[in-house]
């Protein structure tokens, strides 16, 4: 089905032609049919705020399509994104079996699509169905440790460009290599990228120009080459 932003609903979680190993996908067809049943599905423009942070938490958002940024505010007004969502995460699933208000702001980063699973049905559907309950579990653990590795490179890392390092390698892990560079689509301005490092904008733009003339990295538009993997990394290490 066509939608608005060029989007192809995907509105069958059985036939979905993009099923991976995510927390919903290839489930048994006793599941698959229940889960189709309890979700709503909806397009969302970039900018939509799917939950905000100290919201009582209403259900989950699986995202089927597009990007989405968490984030995570201060009362002084300062901003942290905690992460960047792609398709097949499960949005405030935290929130949802904890019971407690949703930590972080999920903000669509582009035109997307996202399917809605209220709290109470989702809680059902975990009862009734123990491969799904596992698979939370699962994915509730890998939480807590990307949360521990986010505090890590904030609290730890001892400067600026250390961090600066740490998220390009995380971001070239992610893309085939080819001699030794990765290309990675930049989607975020410099001053989302300073609210992921913990650090301000300014910064974030000296940075760009030091890694550059160290031949580290290069901008093909909105391309960024990541080129010099090892240097990165003994970055990191010192």
């Amino acid at each position: 089905m066509r939608a608005p932003y060029g989007l192809n609903i995907l509105d069958n979680c059985l036939t979905c032609p993009v099923r991976e190993e995510h927390l919903f996908c290839n489930l048994s067809v006793q599941a698959g049919q229940r889960l189709n049943e309890i979700k709503s599905t909806a397009v969302y423009p970039k900018g939509a705020m799917l939950f905000i942070e100290g919201q009582q938490p209403r259900g989950v958002f699986v995202l089927c399509a597009g990007k989405a940024k968490l984030s995570t505010s201060s009362r002084e007004g300062k901003t942290i994104i905690t992460k960047l969502s792609e398709s097949g995460d499960v949005l405030g699933l935290n929130s949802v079996v904890s019971n407690r208000p949703y930590e972080v702001t999920a903000e669509m980063m582009e035109p997307g699509q996202a399917n809605f699973i209220p709290r109470e049905s989702l809680l059902q559907f975990l009862k009734d169905n123990g491969e799904v309950a596992l698979r939370v579990a699962e994915q509730l653990s890998r939480n807590y440790y990307t949360a521990y590795e986010e505090i890590r490179t904030l609290g730890l890392s001892t400067s600026p460009s250390e961090k600066f390092a740490k998220l390009l390698l995380s971001w070239s892990t992610k893309t085939p290599q080819t001699d030794g560079s990765s290309q990675v689509k930049l989607t975020l301005t410099h001053e989302e990228i300073a609210e992921i490092i913990g650090t301000t904008r300014e910064t974030v733009s000296r940075l760009f120009s030091e890694f550059k003339k160290k031949q580290l990295l290069q901008l093909k538009g909105s391309t960024l080459v990541i080129r010099n993997r090892p240097a990165l990394e003994k970055i990191v290490q010192s």
